[in-house]
């Protein structure tokens, strides 16, 4: 299928990688390198232009040209499909979660801007966004549609990201990447060799179904599970897409050491949280860890 991979104008691969010079990491020992996946492409950055493209491939191989997919009213997922629609000519259809609000937000505004059309499920239809007689009802409304699940999470996202390891040309230890539905650690963990294992935290509370979830999508994608993987879920700072006057202090900070501003609703818990485990102890001195950035 890799033959087949779509490409645009602006697509930046492999995504770079580069040491992070910190003083927090002398003590511990420890080397730790960002895998820039969020400068791939400024529309389409990072695990959504890997859980996307290969889900792209197929709906144009099976003659589809509306995207229909899922997410909540700050839904980076939501974004990167309409972008995609824009840039590889399907129409967008975005299910929100809960009810509608305006003025939209800006990852709204910005997916409407991108020619998405907006419809709105309430929190408890919207549990069931997976149940033939939902979906009936949306295809009913919308037309035939190429049902991409929420946060791309299907076989084909994850072989999408299980690429991600085999761009990385130095050798580590540890590789840390945010979780929201459990498809880019499922795929990065895939594509792990020899004794890496791959650290996942979660960004959502109360997400332990996500140890189940990834073990699903891995057997939907590979036909077996690895287990060379773990998720953190102690620094959901209060839940997805919420965040605290700490995880504020920890962005700023992070921004004036390094020039990076890091997402809030993905990046800067996992980053947060990396850097407790570090300062715990919970890495021996001399692992060699590689942060994803998306």
């Amino acid at each position: 299928m890799s033959a087949r991979e779509p490409r645009f104008p602006g697509l930046v691969l492999p995504s770079p990688l580069v040491e992070l010079s910190d003083d927090r990491l002398r003590g511990p020992g420890i080397r730790l390198y960002l895998k820039r996946d969020d400068l791939i492409h400024p529309e389409l950055p990072g695990n959504k232009w890997r859980k996307l493209k290969y889900n792209l491939t197929v709906a144009r191989q099976q003659g589809h040209t509306r995207l229909l997919t899922f997410g909540g009213a700050y839904s980076n997922h939501l974004r990167a499909v309409a972008a995609a629609g824009h840039f590889f000519g399907f129409e967008t259809v975005g299910v929100v979660r809960g009810e509608e609000h305006q003025p939209l937000n800006d990852s709204l505004a910005y997916a409407v801007g991108r020619g998405m059309r907006l419809t709105y499920l309430d929190r408890t239809t919207y549990r069931r966004k997976a149940e033939p007689d939902v979906l009936a009802a949306l295809s009913e409304e919308f037309g035939p549609c190429y049902m991409v699940p929420e946060g791309g999470g299907n076989g084909l996202g994850v072989r999408g990201c299980a690429e991600l390891p085999a761009e990385i040309e130095r050798g580590f230890d540890v590789i840390c990447c945010a979780c929201g539905t459990g498809t880019t650690l499922a795929g990065i963990a895939a594509g792990l060799t020899g004794d890496q294992r791959a650290w996942g935290l979660a960004v959502l509370k109360g997400g332990r179904f996500l140890d189940d979830e990834l073990r699903r999508l891995q057997r939907e994608s590979f036909d077996h599970e690895t287990d060379n993987w773990t998720i953190d879920y102690d620094f959901p700072f209060g839940g997805y897409a919420k965040r605290t006057p700490e995880l504020d202090a920890f962005i700023a900070d992070f921004t004036t050491r390094h020039g990076i501003t890091l997402d809030w609703v993905y990046e800067a818990k996992m980053m947060y949280g990396l850097f407790e485990r570090i300062g715990s102890g919970a890495f021996a001195p001399g692992t060699t860890i590689v942060a994803v950035l998306s």
